[in-house]
Protein backbone atom coordinates (compact mmCIF):
# COMPACT_ATOMS: atom_id res chain seq x y z
CA UNK A 1 0.00 0.00 0.00
CA UNK A 2 2.74 2.61 0.92
CA UNK A 3 4.54 1.41 -2.29
CA UNK A 4 1.33 2.95 -4.37
CA UNK A 5 1.45 5.92 -2.14
CA UNK A 6 5.16 6.53 -3.21
CA UNK A 7 4.43 5.78 -7.37
CA UNK A 8 1.81 7.83 -7.69
CA UNK A 9 3.72 11.08 -7.28
CA UNK A 10 6.40 9.86 -8.82
CA UNK A 11 3.95 8.69 -11.53
CA UNK A 12 2.76 12.18 -12.10
CA UNK A 13 6.59 13.82 -11.77
CA UNK A 14 7.51 11.94 -15.25
CA UNK A 15 4.17 12.36 -17.07
CA UNK A 16 4.78 16.40 -16.32
CA UNK A 17 8.34 15.91 -18.10
CA UNK A 18 6.82 13.51 -20.82
CA UNK A 19 4.27 16.74 -21.46
CA UNK A 20 7.19 19.50 -21.25
CA UNK A 21 9.21 17.24 -23.90
CA UNK A 22 6.22 16.44 -26.14
CA UNK A 23 5.14 20.36 -26.31
CA UNK A 24 9.22 21.60 -26.97
CA UNK A 25 9.33 19.53 -30.22
CA UNK A 26 9.09 19.89 -33.95
CA UNK A 27 5.71 18.22 -34.46
CA UNK A 28 3.76 19.95 -31.37
CA UNK A 29 5.26 23.34 -32.76
CA UNK A 30 3.73 22.39 -36.38
CA UNK A 31 1.25 25.23 -35.66
CA UNK A 32 3.56 27.48 -36.28
CA UNK A 33 4.45 28.82 -39.97
CA UNK A 34 5.80 30.59 -42.40
CA UNK A 35 4.33 31.43 -46.34
CA UNK A 36 7.37 31.38 -48.72
CA UNK A 37 6.92 32.73 -52.35
CA UNK A 38 9.94 31.49 -54.59
CA UNK A 39 11.09 31.94 -58.29
CA UNK A 40 9.82 28.58 -60.37
CA UNK A 41 13.34 27.52 -61.02
CA UNK A 42 14.22 27.15 -57.16
CA UNK A 43 11.58 24.36 -57.03
CA UNK A 44 13.04 21.60 -56.44
CA UNK A 45 16.09 23.16 -54.06
CA UNK A 46 13.60 25.31 -52.05
CA UNK A 47 11.20 22.49 -51.18
CA UNK A 48 13.67 20.34 -50.12
CA UNK A 49 15.21 22.80 -47.82
CA UNK A 50 11.60 23.90 -46.68
CA UNK A 51 11.14 20.12 -45.62
CA UNK A 52 14.85 20.09 -43.97
CA UNK A 53 14.11 23.48 -42.03
CA UNK A 54 10.53 22.30 -40.72
CA UNK A 55 12.07 18.86 -39.69
CA UNK A 56 14.61 20.94 -37.48
CA UNK A 57 13.13 24.00 -36.73
CA UNK A 58 10.01 22.84 -36.17
CA UNK A 59 8.17 25.64 -38.08
CA UNK A 60 5.86 24.70 -41.18
CA UNK A 61 7.13 26.29 -44.35
CA UNK A 62 4.30 26.42 -46.69
CA UNK A 63 5.72 27.35 -50.29
CA UNK A 64 4.19 28.50 -53.39
CA UNK A 65 6.38 28.47 -56.55
CA UNK A 66 5.59 30.74 -59.92
CA UNK A 67 6.98 33.32 -62.26
CA UNK A 68 8.86 35.69 -60.00
CA UNK A 69 6.46 38.61 -62.04
CA UNK A 70 3.42 36.74 -61.13
CA UNK A 71 4.28 35.99 -57.49
CA UNK A 72 5.27 39.98 -57.20
CA UNK A 73 2.00 40.56 -58.15
CA UNK A 74 0.51 38.61 -56.15
CA UNK A 75 1.99 40.22 -53.27
CA UNK A 76 1.51 43.71 -54.57
CA UNK A 77 -2.15 43.11 -54.16
CA UNK A 78 -2.08 41.28 -50.74
CA UNK A 79 -1.25 37.62 -51.01
CA UNK A 80 -0.14 36.43 -47.62
CA UNK A 81 3.62 36.08 -48.19
CA UNK A 82 6.37 36.07 -45.44
CA UNK A 83 9.30 35.67 -47.86
CA UNK A 84 10.24 36.17 -50.96
CA UNK A 85 12.91 34.62 -53.37
CA UNK A 86 12.87 36.38 -56.95
CA UNK A 87 15.12 35.13 -59.49
CA UNK A 88 16.15 38.58 -60.34
CA UNK A 89 16.61 42.04 -59.43
CA UNK A 90 14.08 43.70 -61.27
CA UNK A 91 10.44 42.39 -59.27
CA UNK A 92 12.33 42.48 -56.04
CA UNK A 93 13.10 46.27 -57.00
CA UNK A 94 8.99 46.37 -57.99
CA UNK A 95 8.05 45.43 -54.31
CA UNK A 96 10.56 47.39 -52.50
CA UNK A 97 9.69 50.93 -54.40
CA UNK A 98 6.09 50.64 -53.20
CA UNK A 99 7.90 49.74 -49.39
CA UNK A 100 6.51 46.35 -49.64
CA UNK A 101 9.77 44.78 -48.30
CA UNK A 102 10.84 44.86 -44.95
CA UNK A 103 13.95 47.27 -44.25
CA UNK A 104 17.26 45.65 -43.75
CA UNK A 105 16.10 41.98 -44.88
CA UNK A 106 16.67 42.18 -48.59
CA UNK A 107 20.30 39.78 -49.59
CA UNK A 108 21.44 38.21 -52.71
CA UNK A 109 21.04 34.82 -52.23
CA UNK A 110 22.03 32.59 -55.65
CA UNK A 111 23.48 33.00 -58.94
CA UNK A 112 22.41 31.25 -61.75
CA UNK A 113 23.33 30.04 -65.81
CA UNK A 114 21.41 30.33 -69.24
CA UNK A 115 21.60 27.14 -71.07
CA UNK A 116 20.28 26.40 -74.67
CA UNK A 117 18.60 23.03 -74.10
CA UNK A 118 16.82 20.34 -76.48
CA UNK A 119 14.97 16.77 -75.89
CA UNK A 120 17.37 14.21 -74.84
CA UNK A 121 17.24 12.20 -78.29
CA UNK A 122 17.99 15.57 -80.74
CA UNK A 123 20.73 14.95 -82.93
CA UNK A 124 21.61 17.96 -82.09
CA UNK A 125 24.99 18.78 -79.81
CA UNK A 126 27.81 20.94 -78.87
CA UNK A 127 26.82 24.41 -80.45
CA UNK A 128 28.84 27.27 -79.82
CA UNK A 129 27.03 30.22 -78.81
CA UNK A 130 28.60 33.23 -80.04
CA UNK A 131 28.08 35.94 -82.14
CA UNK A 132 25.69 35.95 -85.05
CA UNK A 133 25.71 32.19 -84.42
CA UNK A 134 22.67 30.27 -86.43
CA UNK A 135 20.00 30.23 -83.95
CA UNK A 136 17.30 30.25 -86.18
CA UNK A 137 18.84 27.55 -88.37
CA UNK A 138 19.27 25.01 -85.09
CA UNK A 139 15.30 25.77 -84.59
CA UNK A 140 14.69 25.19 -88.34
CA UNK A 141 10.40 25.23 -88.76
CA UNK A 142 9.56 25.10 -85.55
CA UNK A 143 9.61 27.13 -82.17
CA UNK A 144 11.93 27.48 -79.01
CA UNK A 145 10.41 28.08 -76.04
CA UNK A 146 11.20 30.40 -72.99
CA UNK A 147 10.17 32.28 -70.00
CA UNK A 148 8.09 35.31 -71.47
CA UNK A 149 11.18 37.76 -71.96
CA UNK A 150 8.43 40.70 -71.50
CA UNK A 151 8.37 39.59 -67.80
CA UNK A 152 9.44 35.90 -66.73
CA UNK A 153 13.09 36.73 -65.64
CA UNK A 154 14.95 33.84 -67.84
CA UNK A 155 13.43 34.82 -70.88
CA UNK A 156 14.33 38.79 -69.79
CA UNK A 157 17.90 37.45 -69.42
CA UNK A 158 17.62 35.41 -72.60
CA UNK A 159 16.15 38.01 -74.74
CA UNK A 160 19.08 40.48 -73.47
CA UNK A 161 21.56 38.10 -74.21
CA UNK A 162 20.15 36.72 -77.76
CA UNK A 163 19.76 40.39 -78.71
CA UNK A 164 23.80 41.09 -77.49
CA UNK A 165 24.81 38.22 -79.49
CA UNK A 166 23.06 39.76 -82.69
CA UNK A 167 20.78 36.82 -83.42
CA UNK A 168 17.25 37.64 -81.50
CA UNK A 169 15.13 39.53 -84.44
CA UNK A 170 16.11 36.50 -86.36
CA UNK A 171 14.21 34.20 -84.09
CA UNK A 172 11.92 36.85 -81.93
CA UNK A 173 8.55 35.23 -84.39
CA UNK A 174 9.21 31.83 -83.11
CA UNK A 175 9.52 31.76 -79.75
CA UNK A 176 6.98 30.32 -77.64
CA UNK A 177 6.25 32.79 -74.68
CA UNK A 178 6.09 30.55 -71.43
CA UNK A 179 4.44 31.74 -68.12
CA UNK A 180 7.70 30.12 -66.50
CA UNK A 181 10.91 28.65 -67.04
CA UNK A 182 9.83 25.28 -65.88
CA UNK A 183 6.68 25.67 -68.82
CA UNK A 184 9.07 25.96 -71.49
CA UNK A 185 11.34 23.36 -69.89
CA UNK A 186 8.26 21.01 -70.08
CA UNK A 187 7.85 21.99 -74.01
CA UNK A 188 10.90 20.83 -74.95
CA UNK A 189 11.13 17.66 -72.65
CA UNK A 190 8.01 16.52 -74.19
CA UNK A 191 9.58 17.18 -77.79
CA UNK A 192 6.63 19.67 -78.36
CA UNK A 193 9.64 22.00 -79.87
CA UNK A 194 13.24 21.53 -81.22
CA UNK A 195 15.19 23.96 -78.53
CA UNK A 196 14.43 25.71 -75.47
CA UNK A 197 16.70 28.18 -73.14
CA UNK A 198 16.14 28.22 -69.63
CA UNK A 199 18.40 27.91 -66.67
CA UNK A 200 21.09 25.35 -66.11
CA UNK A 201 19.57 24.15 -63.10
CA UNK A 202 16.37 23.58 -64.77
CA UNK A 203 18.47 21.53 -67.66
CA UNK A 204 19.62 19.48 -64.70
CA UNK A 205 16.36 18.41 -63.22
CA UNK A 206 15.20 16.53 -66.30
CA UNK A 207 16.31 13.32 -67.81
CA UNK A 208 14.21 14.35 -70.91
CA UNK A 209 16.33 17.19 -71.81
CA UNK A 210 20.00 17.98 -72.61
CA UNK A 211 21.99 20.78 -72.66
CA UNK A 212 23.54 21.77 -75.89
CA UNK A 213 24.86 25.01 -75.24
CA UNK A 214 25.71 27.23 -72.37
CA UNK A 215 25.48 30.97 -73.35
CA UNK A 216 28.67 33.62 -72.40
CA UNK A 217 27.81 34.52 -69.00
CA UNK A 218 29.05 38.57 -70.17
CA UNK A 219 26.58 37.94 -72.97
CA UNK A 220 23.97 38.98 -70.65
CA UNK A 221 23.44 41.19 -66.96
CA UNK A 222 24.18 38.90 -63.79
CA UNK A 223 21.80 36.48 -63.19
CA UNK A 224 21.39 37.03 -58.97
CA UNK A 225 18.56 35.87 -56.83
CA UNK A 226 17.42 38.26 -54.01
CA UNK A 227 15.37 37.01 -50.94
CA UNK A 228 13.86 39.38 -48.30
CA UNK A 229 11.00 39.43 -45.93
CA UNK A 230 7.75 41.15 -46.90
CA UNK A 231 6.70 44.25 -45.14
CA UNK A 232 4.93 44.02 -41.83
CA UNK A 233 5.64 40.29 -41.78
CA UNK A 234 8.52 40.03 -39.95
CA UNK A 235 7.90 37.12 -37.66
CA UNK A 236 10.03 35.21 -35.74
CA UNK A 237 9.63 32.35 -38.05
CA UNK A 238 10.10 34.13 -41.13
CA UNK A 239 13.50 35.22 -40.22
CA UNK A 240 14.06 32.01 -38.94
CA UNK A 241 13.52 31.03 -42.93
CA UNK A 242 15.76 33.88 -44.02
CA UNK A 243 18.71 33.06 -41.88
CA UNK A 244 18.09 29.60 -42.58
CA UNK A 245 18.39 30.12 -46.74
CA UNK A 246 22.28 31.52 -45.92
CA UNK A 247 22.57 28.34 -43.73
CA UNK A 248 25.15 25.76 -44.90
CA UNK A 249 22.50 23.15 -45.00
CA UNK A 250 20.67 25.22 -47.39
CA UNK A 251 23.76 26.05 -49.31
CA UNK A 252 24.57 22.63 -50.14
CA UNK A 253 20.87 21.37 -51.17
CA UNK A 254 21.16 24.94 -53.62
CA UNK A 255 24.31 23.86 -54.72
CA UNK A 256 22.86 20.02 -55.68
CA UNK A 257 20.86 21.69 -57.70
CA UNK A 258 23.50 23.61 -59.87
CA UNK A 259 23.06 26.83 -58.18
CA UNK A 260 25.63 29.23 -56.75
CA UNK A 261 25.71 30.55 -53.63
CA UNK A 262 26.23 33.74 -52.71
Amino acid sequence: MNFFKNALPRRAWLFSVLITLLASSPAISQNKSVIVFSAGSTTNAVTDIAALFSQTKGIKAVTSFASSSTLARQIDKGAPAQVYISANKKWMDYLEKQALIEPGTRFNLLSNRLVLIAPHDSTLSDVTIEKGFPLATLIGSGHMAMGDPDHVPSGIYGKKAMENLKVWESVKNKIVRSKDVRAALALVARGEVPVGQVYATDAAISAKVKTIADFPVDSHPAIVYPAAIIAGQKTPEARAFLLFLSSPEAGNIFKKYGFSVK
